[in-house]
């Protein structure tokens, strides 16, 4: 990127969307998440994520305010109430009206375990399957061959079950019925509705946006030592990615879809990173300070060179998404923020936490939808890369 330009952080003409990150600022590698734990008396957040909250939530100021603090605690006691629960663990999940983390446990729990939980500061819930169990009988699903009319499935804490979501009107088909038939063998299944098929959001050349690859524009993820993370779908090892202004970024070094669906590209010819995620002046550029998971229920925003800044509420970890091309994607987290073309690749962040980087959804920032994002974590884990922070 040129120099001359960074005065225009804030404009659709910079790195493009996603977080962007500095030499010489401290490393947080996906090994030590938990790279930032802000006390209570910090500001939980900047005046414009407070601003996109209230407008997305439909929240006061002061609400905002309660609810990022509740779910930085709920994040932070989490690893603690499943260690305490053991082997009765069944999953866990922020509860947006509680304001308190639930965690829930089988029936078999001891009584020091269900204290022991109690004590982290989270409520508990009694369940049938354990996360074990549950996450087995979602991987024997994976197993299956789903049609295009079965858009995802994953094992849902809240419900205990293997939910599996079957696109309107397509419940009737015939391979539908024989998959969820399969799938009821094999596991504790519930069935939903959803309104259309997932997609991928890559899309065509559009002038004046965050970077491309061949014909294709995306968005960038988060920034690490020598690059930034993105979407696999959006090109492959080996392929040239240019700019906002067409000027050469740097190469796919490695990339993974479908199954997966990540990339790193490495950076170069002038252009830097740094610990940032575009608020395309929605809201105030958010810094990245660590990449702490934000448990199911808790607010999550993303930014995209498309549609800019939205946020919403964790869905579900771990869900299967079988998009309308036929590419199945594992291991994906799923929120109620909407998306467009163009945004793959994108950041996903809770507070100041990486979370993901955009896979694809449904629907559209109009009229709504749901979006995926594949775990920062795995990424950095997956490739040895170390994100960087503020």
């Amino acid at each position: 990127m040129r120099r001359s330009r960074l005065r225009h952080l804030g404009l659709a003409g910079l790195l493009v969307l996603g977080s962007l990150t500095a030499v010489g600022t401290l490393p947080a590698s996906a090994a030590d998440a938990p790279a930032h734990s802000p006390s209570s008396s910090e500001q939980p957040a900047s005046a414009g994520l407070l601003d996109a909250m209230q407008r997305d939530f439909g929240l006061t100021r002061a609400e905002a305010e309660d609810r990022l603090a509740a779910e930085r605690e709920a994040t932070g006691i989490e690893p603690a109430a499943r260690r305490a629960a053991g082997k009765a663990f069944g999953g866990s999940w922020f509860d947006a009206e509680a304001g308190r983390l639930t965690v829930a446990v089988t029936s078999d729990a001891t009584p020091s375990a269900l204290r022991a939980v109690r004590a982290t500061g989270a409520q508990v819930r009694t369940v049938e399957h354990s996360a074990q169990q549950l996450d087995a009988a979602k991987a024997r699903v994976d197993r299956l061959d789903a049609p295009a009319g079965v858009s995802s499935w994953r094992a849902d804490r809240a419900t205990n079950k293997v939910v599996v979501d079957v696109v309107a009107g397509e419940r009737a088909d015939n391979d539908v019925q024989s998959f969820l038939k399969q799938a009821r063998a094999t596991a504790p299944v519930t069935v939903r509705t959803v309104p259309s098929a997932p997609q991928t959001f890559a899309a065509g050349t559009v002038g004046g946006d965050p970077y491309y690859t061949g014909n294709v524009r995306c968005s960038i993820g988060f920034s690490v030592h020598g690059g930034f993370v993105t979407a696999g779908h959006c090109g492959r090892a080996g392929a040239g990615v240019s700019g906002w202004d067409r000027s050469y970024i740097g190469t796919f070094q490695g990339s993974s879809f479908p199954d997966n669906d990540y990339a790193w590209v490495s950076v170069g010819s002038g252009w830097w990173t740094v610990p940032v995620v575009l608020g395309w002046g929605t809201v105030s550029d958010q810094l990245v300070r660590g990449s702490n998971v934000a448990p199911v229920g808790a607010s999550i925003c993303r930014s995209g060179s498309t549609t800019h800044w939205h946020c919403g509420t964790v869905l579900a970890h771990n869900e299967t998404v079988n998009y309308s091309d036929g590419s199945v994607v594992h291991q994906l987290t799923k929120t109620s923020v909407c998306a467009e073309g163009g945004d793959s690749g994108g950041s996903f962040i809770s507070g100041d936490q990486a979370q993901g980087v955009t896979s694809g959804g449904w629907g559209n920032c109009s009229s709504g939808g749901e979006t995926w994002f594949q775990p920062v974590n795995e990424i950095l884990n997956r490739y040895g890369l170390t994100l960087h922070t503020a």
